[in-house]
């Protein structure tokens, strides 16, 4: 973890702060587009935000946190109790939506799906392609930096405020998505799910906030063999992997435990893996906080 100090704390549009979180001990750790970080705060919870300032500010990370409602106490505190200059731990930067390089890119954001979006579209433009935005919200009131981005870049933002405009269709986007073009989606469950029913799967990459909704076999105890701690941790069917090797003493990290953050991540050396996350695990790798064996027994390094 990192120590940062809460610098500012800006008010970006209705329920939605911006943190700028300057390092407390110097230059922070790098990041690109897409990434994002664990914030540690003070009430023992912790929450991932994307990154949404300049990758090439060293000194300090911004995020935005719009106030959930119905908060399990992550957004609440920060909107009711976080002040400048509280002492905050940050993790080292994770990119799990990072952003490929192509010639053209179509980006849809739908409310706070913005903040990965915003040094995702700085990027592009540097690099010379050519850029769509399409952000959407109930309300422009409702919509972080929107006025930020159509000042900067013009005409290559479309705001649809969906309460007076409904929302923008996205068949006709993919029918008019140029072949090279990728396309990088962040936002509400219903907006993924849309734009997942038109576009091509190759050319899509989305960013989920929460995990699908998935159907699995009833979940069987197995055995878990840690290499480097030479333990054996028994897995019951109604906990976590998780759970049981932290119980055990073997401290792996872990953020949202619902499998769309990557913190938890481990490497898999022999063993089936039931992979019930919504990052997709590259190959021999598992997220333990959803994930469980379809073999007796798995391997991992820890």
């Amino acid at each position: 973890m990192q120590q940062t100090v809460l610098d500012r704390v800006d008010q970006v549009a209705e329920d939605v702060v911006s943190l700028v979180l300057r390092g407390a001990d110097g230059p922070l750790a790098p990041w690109a587009p897409g990434a994002h970080v664990d914030l540690a705060l003070p009430n023992w919870l912790t929450r991932q935000y994307s990154l949404c300032g300049n990758p090439a500010d060293h000194d300090s990370y911004r995020v935005a946190v719009r106030h959930d409602r119905l908060s399990r106490g992550g957004s609440e505190y920060i909107h009711l109790f976080l002040r400048t200059g509280h002492t905050l731990d940050v993790s080292v930067p994770r990119n799990n939506f990072p952003l490929l390089p192509a010639p053209e890119y179509l980006f849809l954001a739908g409310g706070i799906g913005i903040t990965p979006i915003v040094p995702m579209l700085a990027a592009a433009v540097e690099a010379g392609a050519v850029v769509t935005l399409v952000y959407t919200g109930k309300s422009v009131a409702t919509m972080p930096f929107a006025d930020e981005l159509r000042s900067r870049y013009g005409d290559r933002v479309r705001i649809f405020a969906t309460g007076k405009q409904g929302r923008p269709d996205f068949s006709v986007l993919a029918a008019a998505l140029n072949p090279h073009a990728l396309v990088y989606c962040c936002g509400p469950a219903s907006m993924l799910d849309a734009a997942e029913a038109v576009f091509p799967a190759g050319r899509l990459h989305v960013e989920r906030f929460r995990p699908t909704v998935k159907e699995f076999a009833p979940a069987k105890p197995f055995e878990v063999d840690c290499v480097r701690s030479g333990q054996t941790v028994h897995v019951g069917p109604e906990e976590s992997m998780l759970d049981a090797l932290n119980h055990a003493g073997l401290r792996v990290p872990f953020g949202c435990r619902e499998g769309v953050c990557g913190s938890c991540e481990l490497l898999v050396t022999d063993g089936e893996v039931e992979h019930r996350d919504d990052l997709g695990a590259a190959p021999g790798r598992m997220y333990c906080c959803v994930s469980r064996a379809l073999s007796s027994r798995l391997v991992v390094d820890l």
